[in-house]
Formats: C-alpha cells, sequence, structure tokens
C-alpha cells in the first residue's frame, strides 16, 4: 500500500501486543507515581494503593494522594497510547480495555466490585482525560503527514 498510513488489515498479534504494552505502561505509570507521591506524603508502598477500593478515599491525605496518582497515570498513559496506538480512531478502544482490566484485576484482589461511587467517578476522569489527551497528540501527528503547503495544484 504505497502511501498509507497503515495497513487497514485484521492483525490480532498486534492488537494484542498493543493491549499488553498498554497494560504495561498503565500499571508501571501508576506504580511510579504512586511511590513518588507516597514518598511526599509518608505512607507506606503497596498494592492495595493500586487494587484497592478502600484506598481512595476523599477524606484521607493518602486516598487524595492516590487519586491525584490516578489522574497524573491518565497523563502518562496518554502518552503510551500516542507512542504505542498511533491512531486516533483506536485511543478509546484501548483506554477502556486498559481500564476494564484494571477494574477486572482490582474486582479479583478486593473479591468484589466497588461500591463507592468516587471509584467510578475517578475512572470516568481518568478514562476521559487519557483518552482525550491521547486523541489530541495521535491527532496532531497523524496531521503532519497530510501535505497541505507547497503540494502541486490541479486545474479544474
Amino acid at each position: 500500500m504505497a502511501g498509507g498510513f497503515r495497513y487497514k488489515v485484521w492483525d490480532p498479534p498486534l492488537i494484542i501486543s498493543q493491549i499488553i504494552t498498554m497494560q504495561a505502561v498503565f500499571y508501571v505509570g501508576l506504580g511510579i507515581w504512586v511511590a513518588t507521591l507516597d514518598l511526599f506524603t509518608g505512607h507506606h508502598r503497596s498494592l492495595d494503593s493500586l487494587f484497592k477500593y478502600q484506598e481512595l478515599q476523599v477524606k484521607e491525605v493518602h486516598g487524595r494522594t492516590v487519586m491525584a496518582a490516578f489522574i497524573l497515570n491518565a497523563l502518562t498513559s496518554s502518552l503510551g497510547l500516542w507512542k504505542v496506538v498511533q491512531r486516533t480512531k483506536q485511543c478509546l478502544d484501548f483506554t477502556v480495555t486498559a481500564h476494564v482490566i484494571h477494574l477486572c484485576a482490582s474486582w479479583w484482589y478486593n473479591g468484589h466490585l466497588p461500591s463507592q461511587p468516587s471509584v467510578w467517578l475517578l475512572n470516568l476522569v481518568t478514562i476521559t482525560l487519557m483518552c482525550v489527551l491521547g486523541e489530541y497528540l495521535c491527532m496532531r501527528t497523524e496531521m503532519q503527514h497530510i501535505p497541505v503547503l507547497g503540494s502541486s495544484k490541479v486545474d479544474l
């Protein structure tokens, strides 16, 4: 396919490898943000901060810190979308997939789904941030490949 951006062929190995890579970006970024912010608050580092719903309490300093880590991770993960996925149309798909996998892992870790509205609201905010910023970055990159100036004009 000469001059095309990417083949539009069903490629399961590519999709699976992108999902695995985005999940790694999501958890590595989240782990780094939680560990960094925990250094400032003096809270102990554990997997509970990543997976336990009870850690996401608005009334506690540590809960707000973990929420901030999730929001900062949405920004970091959008960079992963930009570098790994590279397609504006697929940003929502990969964003929701990463969050659904995290929801399933948290469900398994806790043994039940979250009942706190703050957890669901946080997920909605992080999905929105990650998707919109990822789409913006991908769109800017895709638009660079479209020649606007200096192209030959066709007389009609």
